[in-house]
């Protein structure tokens, strides 16, 4: 059958999935805005876990400027745990000699 294993795949594929699982749980990235302003942690599941706003920030009174602030700063966490799962999925996925990747 020219070597095609579909089961050893499926295999390969799980242990990858598990892989990426446990990858997702131990990254932690951190962003901020507005000149560190706003500062965000994210886990790699992409699950908010801190938000830190300089008093100064408050104290303006600008809510709109404040709420910008906190979305860029989402926003760009977000990035960040997207680019880390990409390059450890690039690593991982190159190794189960897949056709065309």
């Amino acid at each position: 059958m020219g070597g095609f294993n579909l089961q050893e795949m499926l295999s390969q594929a799980r242990q990858q999935a598990e892989k990426l699982q446990e990858k997702m749980q131990q990254i932690t990235v951190e962003a901020s805005s507005g000149g560190g302003s706003v500062t965000v942690r994210m886990s790699g599941q992409k699950q908010l876990q801190s938000i830190s706003i300089e008093p100064e920030v408050v104290k303006s009174g600008d809510i709109e400027m404040l709420q910008d602030l906190v979305v860029a700063a989402v926003n760009e966490a977000s990035r960040k745990v997207d680019e880390a799962l990409k390059s450890s999925l690039g690593g991982m996925l190159g190794g189960m000699g897949l056709p065309g990747m």
